[in-house]
């Protein structure tokens, strides 16, 4: 399935002063020359306007690609097998994901979920309910290829203040990555961090629905982004309020970058059916402007779909978990999403087309909670899932709930 998505982002501003400059030039000159062929020979008269009517102006195209994946969501299981393939030295979770950095590769964008708070094995690494993860877990995906992470989850404050920290000093260190969501301070909260790549500009905003009843340190809400989610038919005020903010972060951001991602931490745990919160949600932030919406949270798949100009990926589900093997191995089976990115510029005119939607699952495999890997859906066989047609069959249809020629094929 393709769809073109183009709209006129920006004008070019020196662009303007040079075509207006020219134009003045060409008018006087034309004048001049105009005055010395009357009074000397009018064969030529129309020699300056043919030339100028065969001028054409230059035509530049630009790419990206992108793909993404879900919840990074490290239980106890798997961050002591990486300790284990670590030689009980330090965390080692390559090995795990082997078959989706050899698909990561290839793209210029990739985008995670970082579940769990990298608050660091310093303080204690820790399981459900309240998680801490080591630093190696990011250090793997990075090595991966991803380079855009989301950092809001009901799960950022688990471990309070200090594990939010370290988290941000982690990520601040890697400077060729994108991450949105959780943040040192206010002034870094309240930073437009916009990124480049093929002459293409990006950036990413990112909230949760809330941190499991946690509270927020007084006066620091810039710890991490919370939109309310209140499932009365009204939402209430806190809703309305929020609604608010993120039109404003949107509005602070729109005009400088070519292309808006916004992830979001929403929904229903185990649920394949988007709630009435996140569609409006989905619609708010189309009605924004916003290009791209990213969906995390239920632990399983949710559809894909356009709204208007947006495309909005309700859930991409686990990346990779030790979550129970039940419910047709629901919140074992994942989503890696892709799509173009086009960037058209002509003369004063800037479009964006967003285009060429691909959607692969993948599956978190694991015996006795260990050996876990993360198999891309063309790779799988019944060794690793026996009933892997019917679950590729199952999930297929939920990624099409609301548009059944969304695609789901293997991603190159």
């Amino acid at each position: 399935m393709e769809k073109q998505v183009t709209k006129r982002k920006r004008k070019l501003k020196v662009g303007r002063i040079l075509i207006a400059l020219t134009i003045l030039i060409i008018v006087i000159v034309g004048g001049c020359l105009l005055v010395k062929k009357l009074t000397s020979n009018n064969t030529n008269n129309n020699v300056i306007a043919g030339d100028k009517n065969n001028q054409k102006e230059e035509e530049k195209t630009y790419k990206l690609s992108m793909v993404m994946v879900g919840d990074n969501l490290i239980h106890s299981s798997i961050y002591k097998e990486a300790n284990k393939l670590a030689g009980y030295d330090g965390y080692d979770f390559k090995p795990m994901i082997t078959m989706i950095k050899d698909k990561v590769k290839g793209y210029d964008l990739a985008y995670y979920n970082q579940e769990t708070i990298l608050g660091g094995s310093e303080l204690g690494l820790s399981d459900y309910p309240t998680f801490n993860s080591p630093y190696e877990a990011g250090d793997a995906m990075l090595d991966a290829g991803f380079n855009m992470v989301s950092l809001a989850t009901n799960h950022t404050i688990d471990r309070g203040e200090k594990a939010v920290l370290n988290s941000c000093e982690y990520w601040k260190s890697k400077t060729d990555v994108l991450t949105a969501g959780s943040y040192c301070s206010e002034e870094e909260r309240n930073e437009i961090k916009v990124m480049e790549k093929n002459d293409i500009t990006y950036t990413m905003l990112n909230y949760t629905y809330g941190t499991n009843g946690i509270a927020i340190p007084e006066g620091k809400d810039y710890l991490v982004n919370v939109w309310p989610m209140d499932y009365n038919a009204d939402y209430g005020e806190g809703y309305e309020a929020f609604k608010e903010t993120v039109k404003k972060d949107v509005e602070r951001v729109r005009d400088k970058v070519d292309v808006l991602i916004v992830a979001m931490h929403w929904g229903v745990e185990y649920t394949h059916t988007p709630t009435k919160y996140q569609k409006d949600a989905a619609e708010f932030l189309a009605s924004l402007g916003v290009d791209i919406v990213i969906g995390t949270h239920p632990h399983v798949v949710q559809p894909v779909e356009w709204i208007d100009d947006t495309i909005v990926f309700y859930s991409l589900g686990n990346f990779i978990s030790a979550q129970e093997q039940s419910d047709n191995y629901n919140k074992m089976v994942g989503l890696m999403s892709s799509l173009d990115i086009t960037k058209t510029v002509k003369g004063d005119d800037v479009d964006i087309k967003i285009d060429n939607i691909n959607n692969e699952l993948i599956f978190t495999y694991y015996q006795g909670y260990r050996n876990f890997k993360v198999i891309p859906f063309s790779e799988i066989n019944s060794t690793y899932l026996p009933t892997y047609e019917s679950v590729y069959n199952e999930y297929s249809e939920v990624v099409k709930m609301y548009d059944e020629t969304m695609p789901v094929v293997a991603l190159s």
